[in-house]
């Protein structure tokens, strides 16, 4: 599918069904597979033949998936988790262990600043958050002989802030260390961070790629690019005696990283998606190019219209040509960043409450980035877990309104804003 537009690619990647099969992916709902002889089963699980034995590990549906994801993003594979937290945790055990150190940007959703700062410190890997805007100089300062990986996000969620994606691969490279981006906000539509120097994507498909808000789920593509053989990563590079003894960078080759990933973290953790929300998945990825054209079209007007509110203290959105980001956002994403939208409005938390409220279109979820439009206060609900002072550095204020533009009629979306501002008065 190397040479199709990605349009054709969410349509047609990952299942060719051959003479005779099933036009649509089919939803293969069986923990198991039959093989005629035991032998067949031991090249199975010595990785000398392809195949299914058990669908925690691989399965034919979560397959198809997953290869029209890497081919979406420009990996040589992919492997998909039960939601984005669980890709997350896994693309970073898969590199560090116990006494190891990484690097994240401050400005990434609050679920994956606990699991970082709380969660793998438990377990001994240790993180120092940054501002993703300091200087290759700055974050230089920060790297350690200790340090295993570089993280943050396309578009940070809920802060916007949009990440130099180049700049954070240039550091990560000159010290031999791989750089992960989630790429759940721009989609591969948007933004391909592998083009731009990304070892490692993950995504909460969950949200724009499912599309719909009914299956949780996740992804680690595996660009093949980064060398795992350069004496920072044992792991990778000496054998693994819990899966006969194999040197994944020896034997797998560039899908050293991503094999590593299934047939031991999978294998351990069981983080498998169940084939059915994998079938629902699919769905969602073969209208993702014209979704994602139409929620940034929509929160483009909608942005716009906020800007000149005079009841709107401020609006945050990178496609405005006033905002922050928006030189970086037009390097890597000119094609349309995403469809949420962060706002105040004037009276602070109590009339951002009161304004949430008075919406009728848009419904208050502990959600994002689906066809419907909806809106949260992430201080009170998804970053609760944050204290004061990292919600700032998140770029969360008391009067913060996250709106996540769906893909309803754009003057639809205004007049209930509308509405509800006039609530306010």
């Amino acid at each position: 599918m190397s040479n199709y537009h990605i349009d054709t690619k969410c349509i047609q990647s990952g299942y060719q069904p051959k003479n005779g099969e099933a036009r649509v992916l089919p939803i293969y709902q069986s923990t198991t597979f039959k093989y005629d002889s035991a032998e067949h089963v031991g090249k199975l699980f010595d990785l000398e033949a392809e195949g299914f034995f058990y669908t925690r590990l691989s399965n034919p549906t979560v397959d198809g998936v997953e290869r029209k994801i890497a081919d979406l993003e420009g990996g040589i594979g992919a492997m998909c988790t039960s939601s984005g937290q669980a890709a997350a945790m896994i693309a970073v055990l898969n590199i560090c262990k116990s006494g190891d150190h990484m690097i994240s940007s401050g400005t990434i959703y609050g679920g994956t600043i606990n699991l970082f700062a709380v969660t793998l410190a438990k377990m001994g890997i240790e993180c120092t958050f940054i501002d993703s805007d300091a200087s290759i100089e700055d974050i230089q300062k920060e790297i350690r002989d200790n340090t295993k990986l570089i993280f943050a996000e396309t578009i940070a969620n809920p802060s916007l802030v949009v990440s130099d994606i180049g700049k954070l691969a240039k550091v990560a490279h000159s010290n031999d260390i791989p750089l992960i981006i989630d790429n759940t906000f721009a989609t591969p539509i948007n933004c391909r961070p592998i083009e731009h120097g990304a070892d490692i994507v993950i995504h909460s498909t969950s949200k724009y790629m499912d599309g719909h808000a009914v299956a949780l789920g996740g992804v680690i593509v595996d660009s093949g690019n980064f060398n795992w053989d350069n004496g920072k990563f044992p792991g990778l590079s000496t054998p693994d005696e819990s899966y006969h003894g194999m040197v994944y960078t020896r034997d797998c080759g560039r899908a050293a990283f991503i094999t590593k990933a299934r047939v031991q973290l999978m294998r351990d953790m069981g983080m498998a998606p169940s084939p059915n929300n994998a079938f629902l998945l699919n769905l969602g990825l073969e209208t993702l190019h014209l979704r994602m054209e139409r929620h940034c079209y929509n929160a483009q007007r909608v942005a716009e219209y906020l800007d000149r509110h005079s009841q709107v203290t401020w609006v945050n959105y990178p496609g405005l040509k006033g905002n922050k980001y928006h030189d970086l956002a037009m390097k890597y994403m000119p094609n349309g960043t995403c469809g949420v939208i962060s706002f105040g409005v004037k009276g602070g938390r109590e009339a951002a409450m009161k304004f949430m409220d008075s919406l009728k279109l848009a419904a208050i979820v502990v959600h994002v980035a689906d066809a419907r439009t909806s809106v949260l206060h992430p201080a009170s609900t998804t970053h609760r877990q944050l204290t004061d002072k990292q919600l700032v550095e998140c770029g969360i204020t008391p009067d913060m309104i996250r709106m996540s533009i769906g893909i309803e009629n754009a003057d639809d979306i205004i007049a209930d804003l509308e509405q509800a501002f006039g609530k306010l008065d």
